[in-house]
């Protein structure tokens, strides 16, 4: 029996001494070491910045009975070794209390431990901005010379996950996650302030420019100097990396195949069944799911803290391999877990942490712009909201610049607009999607980042109405 100092404990200490506490018939530990450096910054000037640590100790207890296989998850952060045995027998009278879990299935077996699972925790820390720090304050004193204020953060976030199994399985992972969001404003003094965007998502702040991210914004600045109202309506829209991205996570979390079996999704067939092996898009276009992408690296097996209709905590250890879910244009896979596929009748294809489209295009944005006759140029998305679940069909808002196209040349800032649309019907009505790199989504950003979007046209997108003091 292994024993536990009074101090911090190590990760695959505390998991290994939680199985050997467990009574219950099997037992899934997760341990999450998390820490986090951030930077923030207003007018030009940085404002705040800190580092963090914390761990989160999941536990999930699974017992058997004459009906089936209960299970009871209990999680507590800041878990020390006196705080062990509480929790794990929480855990266990939280799977006797419950009635028979609909989503049993054997705790998973096989899969090869991780080399590293009992070496320290990876860890960042503020000098993940070492080149960073200095080139951000280059791009502050050339705002300042051009007479623009810069806003923002950045955020570096390292999770090492430990998990362990009583069927033996010891896994870790670790998932760096890096934001940097970057406001640039006109003065107060102006008669109309104008505002810009730009965001990046990274794993380590070693491929962001904040140098260049001033530029691009300086540009947009410069382009909403004009302003031109226009009424809402249909219009050619130039829709960002970003705004695909954000579109298509939100078609992603909407596409269980459980929920689209039983009619009440916009991947549900009329008159029974699913839509897989049905055209959605005339482009090539193929979303894809890849833990080992490269700058896009994720858990190359299920980690799941709790079960809903796209995971469950019976899978966890699971193997995650690449997975295409459109191809070619042509729906192909639907998210389940081992008990969806079973009640489905599809192949087992769990949920993912990251998300590429591509669609064969080598135009970057700025090239489809030059092949614009008349048309729209967003920035990015927010509020994004669910309208009606039967055709995924979403509202939400533009946001810092929509502009002007004609004649390959912006001529100037648009108000900003409600939209209603739906990702999927979008993709049957692209026309053109551009060069895939890697984007960071605005809306969903603190939750989903690693993806890789290409700019995308469509021709008649769906501006329902005129967004005032957005």
């Amino acid at each position: 029996m292994s024993t536990l100092s009074n101090g911090r404990s190590k990760p695959h200490e505390i998991v290994e001494r939680a199985l050997e506490l467990s009574t219950a018939d099997g037992c899934v530990v997760i341990a999450d070491e998390e820490s986090s450096a951030n930077l923030r910054w207003a007018g030009n000037a940085l404002t705040t910045n800190g580092v963090t640590r914390g761990r989160t100790l999941t536990v999930i207890a699974t017992v058997d009975g004459k009906e089936g296989t209960a299970s009871g998850v209990v999680s507590r952060s800041a878990v020390t070794a006196a705080d062990l045995e509480p929790l794990v027998r929480a855990a266990e009278a939280a799977a006797r209390a419950a009635g028979p879990a609909e989503d049993a299935q054997p705790l998973v077996t096989g899969t090869p431990a991780s080399p590293d699972f009992t070496d320290a925790p990876a860890e960042t820390s503020s000098a993940v901005f070492a080149d960073f720090a200095p080139a951000l304050g280059e791009a502050f004193a050339r705002a300042r010379a051009g007479g623009r204020e810069l806003y923002g953060f950045a955020n570096h976030e390292l999770v090492s996950t430990y998990v362990g199994t009583s069927t033996g399985l010891r896994l870790r992972h670790d998932q760096p996650k890096g934001t940097l969001e970057l406001n640039a404003k006109s003065p107060a003094a102006d008669g109309r302030p104008r505002s810009a965007w730009a965001g990046r998502a990274t794993r380590d702040f070693k491929d962001v420019d904040p140098t260049a991210l001033d530029a691009e914004l300086a540009v947009r600045l410069g382009w909403a100097e004009r302003r031109i109202d226009l009424p809402a309506g249909r219009y050619e829209t130039l829709l960002p990396p970003t705004a695909v991205a954000d579109l298509l996570i939100y078609q992603m979390w909407s596409a269980a195949a459980r929920d689209a079996v039983e009619g009440r999704t916009v991947f549900s067939k009329p008159g029974g069944g699913t839509r897989i092996g049905e055209k959605l898009s005339e482009l090539p276009l193929t979303l894809r799911s890849d833990p080992n992408a490269p700058g896009l690296e994720c858990a190359p097996f299920v980690i799941a803290h709790s079960s809903g209709d796209d995971a469950s905590v019976f899978d966890n250890g699971l193997p995650v391999p690449a997975t295409e879910w459109i191809r070619d244009g042509e729906l192909t896979r639907l998210t389940t877990t081992r008990h969806t596929a079973g009640l489905t009748g599809l192949p087992v294809s769990p949920a993912f942490g990251n998300l590429i489209l591509d669609g064969g295009g080598e135009k970057s944005l700025d090239e489809m712009v030059a092949t614009t006759e008349r048309g729209l140029l967003l920035t990015c998305l927010w509020y994004i909201r669910e309208v009606d679940p039967a055709t995924l069909l979403l509202t939400g808002l533009t946001r810092d610049g929509v502009y002007l196209v004609e004649n390959g040349q912006v001529v100037g800032e648009v108000n900003n607009f409600r939209f209603n649309e739906s990702p999927v019907d979008l993709l049957s009505r692209a026309t053109e999607a551009g060069r895939t790199g890697k984007t960071l989504p605005r809306e969903w950003g603190d939750w989903f980042t690693r993806a890789s979007m290409p700019p995308v046209r469509i021709p008649d997108f769906n501006m329902s109405s005129v967004s005032k003091g957005v």
